[in-house]
């Protein structure tokens, strides 16, 4: 093993998550939830009712959180409807839709998988 004793700075530093595109798109997607919610959004706007039934382990709150953290991305739009029962609409951006080649090889290959076989 080489040790060089006075490194230049560009050797030095630690790569930050702004340097790795990897990081940067899981900040964006990897958050629990965040790439199904995307998914059931791909084939266009639900209500929250709608995404609740569709995504039925995440609490109310998280879905809630979620959606309002993908809206400040940039990934979907939430319209309110001002009508006597006030009613929301999640659509996604342009921006949202960009991800569907990749959620869509996500499901492709989530239906290759097969089980483990368990050696015994």
């Amino acid at each position: 093993m080489v040790t060089i004793a006075n490194p230049p700075p560009e050797l030095r530093a630690t790569p930050s998550a702004e340097d790795c595109a990897v990081e940067k798109a899981l900040a964006v997607v990897g958050a629990k939830w965040t790439l199904i919610v995307l998914h059931h959004l791909m084939d266009g706007p639900k209500r929250f009712g709608d995404l609740q039934r569709l995504v039925p382990a995440a609490s109310p709150k998280m879905l809630t959180v979620r959606l309002r953290e993908l809206e400040q991305l940039g990934l979907l739009t939430r319209t309110v409807h001002a009508e006597i029962f006030p009613r929301v609409d999640y659509q996604l951006t342009p921006q949202g839709r960009s991800l569907r080649p990749i959620i869509d090889s996500i499901e492709k290959w989530g239906r290759s998988l097969r089980p483990a076989r368990r050696s015994g």
